[in-house]
């Protein structure tokens, strides 16, 4: 058989075992035994915790068994070279999408460079942890921007719920660059935050083997067009880099970028976006409420969940999304003026905390209309403004709002709890700083999922605000086949800002499927030209 992976080289026969049910006290080898005696070695497939009340949790498996004599295949990944001899592809942005996009270019043999407004992931951070300690705001290094983009700080959650073929190399590529082999296999893959922090600078390093160029702390400020074609683009250096390729990566909080797009008259349309508060919980009754008397095992780890609500009247959904077991809750802000929270854990997931973003769906269309494409923009900059401005009224400096989530549904003032937030709380009225629709939708959704956890609505929960970056509102248009611009050849829209991404393996994705639209696109032209 032929497996994936194997690059069309034969591999000897294994045996393929789904829905392998495996005990918390049971042990994996010794249920293969069981299945395959004498077997030389596995591969797993995939692993998951099945926790359904009608029974104790356990672990399910899919794996690949082989017998003596037989040797796995490696997960490799050879590429073939474009014969390309232009000027490098030119990648606005080092998030994610950025990076993959590189990466994916330059291992096809096409040269690339990319342009990041902010610092490497080092200097970077040490920018955050000014704001998060004195709230000095830096517009270039901040949880959004920099090297890593919003990917480093957002938990290194890599959860996706697309259906891309290029997952498989996106996952091997992490684990080549340091993230555990585990995320190949597990149902919920998870890097943890400190651990992509000491990953991004390998992948950096393997970019510039492979001939990359990386501009840091260069802010694009014009994109260069002739006619209707991409011609480059222009720094806040004064510098001009031409090429007829640029990919635009730059992320889901970067305005500036979109209303330059704006004045380039680059088709933009409005789009479906969510915002909403982020919900924390003690860590330990997320455990015992999943895993009922077995919370704490060491095989099942800092429990999680999923929530989803329709509410048929108001044609509104609210859900949870980016849920951080053993997690910190972070102000993740990109103007000095507003305020954002976002949710992050470490590797080990750890912290006494679990929190989650409740939030709300928002139509742009039926919201705003088709025609004002920066509607949802400018809302969301209102809705993150009024929490920087109720914080400072009440005396707060860098901290991030609170409010415990029942005086939240009582519409009442009341004290904070002990949280995990490094900058610090104040308790306020948050019922008062969101708009009313999105209020009640957040009422009506808790009460809902209240009814399917029992207990999330209680003394021991607290709301942060605002959550409004869970994706960009807008969209840069692009043809669906060649991925470029609809408006302007050479302009390739790609990842969560240019709205084709909602993730770290998503965006990532994005920019390997850009990356190969313009080696076929580049091969096509070698061809003519030969």
């Amino acid at each position: 058989m032929i497996l994936p992976g194997c690059c069309g080289i034969f591999c000897s026969m294994s045996q393929i075992f789904h829905n392998v049910k495996l005990g918390l006290d049971e042990d994996l080898e010794e249920k293969l035994a069981w299945l395959v005696p004498n077997y030389s070695t596995y591969h797993i497939l995939r692993q998951s915790v099945d926790a359904r009340r009608r029974h104790e949790p356990h672990l399910v498996y899919s794996i690949e068994v082989f017998s003596q004599g037989e040797i796995p295949p490696e997960n490799s990944f050879t590429l073939d070279k474009v014969s390309y001899h232009g000027p490098p592809v030119l990648i606005i942005g080092s998030g994610p999408c950025g990076l993959f996009t590189g990466l994916r270019l330059l291992e096809r043999g096409i040269p690339c460079e990319i342009f990041e407004r902010g610092s490497d992931c080092v200097t970077r951070l040490k920018a955050i942890n000014k704001f998060w300690r004195y709230g000095e705001m830096d517009e270039r290094n901040n949880v959004c921007f920099g090297e890593g983009g919003a990917g480093l700080y957002s938990d290194g959650k890599l959860i996706t719920r697309i259906k891309s073929p290029y997952i498989p190399y996106v996952m091997q590529r992490l684990v080549d660059f340091g993230a555990p082999q585990e995320i190949l296999y597990l149902a919920n893959p998870h890097v943890g935050s400190d651990r992509i922090r000491r990953l991004i600078p390998h992948l950096r390093n393997r970019l510039l083997q492979l001939g990359g160029k990386i501009h840091f702390e260069t802010r694009v400020t014009d994109l260069l067009i002739e006619g209707k074609q991409i011609n480059g683009l222009k720094t806040d250096r004064g510098d001009i880099f031409h090429s007829p390729h640029v990919v635009l990566a730059t992320g889901h909080s970067a305005e500036d970028i979109f209303h330059h797009l704006a004045q380039k008259q680059v088709a933009m349309e409005g789009k479906a976006f969510a915002v909403g508060l982020r919900i924390e919980h003690p860590q330990h009754w997320i455990d015992q409420s999943q895993y009922r008397q077995y919370a704490g095992h060491p095989k099942l780890g800092a429990a999680n969940y999923r929530l989803a609500a329709h509410n048929r009247e108001s044609d509104t959904g609210v859900y949870s999304f980016c849920m951080c077991p053993g997690g910190y809750v972070l102000s993740s802000g990109t103007e000095a003026d507003g305020l954002v929270c976002n949710g992050m854990s470490n590797y080990k997931r750890n912290s006494p905390y679990a929190n989650a973003a409740i939030v709300v769906t928002v139509d742009h269309n039926q919201s705003f209309g088709q025609e004002n494409t920066f509607a949802g923009l400018s809302w969301r900059r209102q809705i993150e403004q009024k929490a920087f401005l109720a914080v400072q009224r009440v005396g707060g400096t860098r901290e991030l709002p609170v409010q415990r989530v029942t005086d939240f549904l009582e519409r009442r003032q009341g004290e904070a709890l002990p949280g995990s937030c490094p900058s610090g709380t104040v308790a306020l009225r948050l019922d008062q700083v969101l708009p009313a629709s999105i209020f009640d939708s957040i009422c009506w959704g808790i009460a809902e999922f209240n009814r399917s956890l029992k207990g999330f609505a209680s003394e021991q929960a607290q709301f942060y605000g605002v959550e409004t970056r869970t994706s960009c509102p807008l969209r840069v248009v692009r043809d669906e086949k060649t991925l470029q611009s609809v408006s302007h050849q050479g302009l390739y829209p790609a990842g969560e800002g240019a709205g084709y991404a909602g993730g770290i393996t998503s965006a990532a994705c994005d920019g390997v499927k850009v990356a190969e639209a313009l080696a076929k696109s580049l091969a096509s032209q070698t061809l003519e030209v030969r």
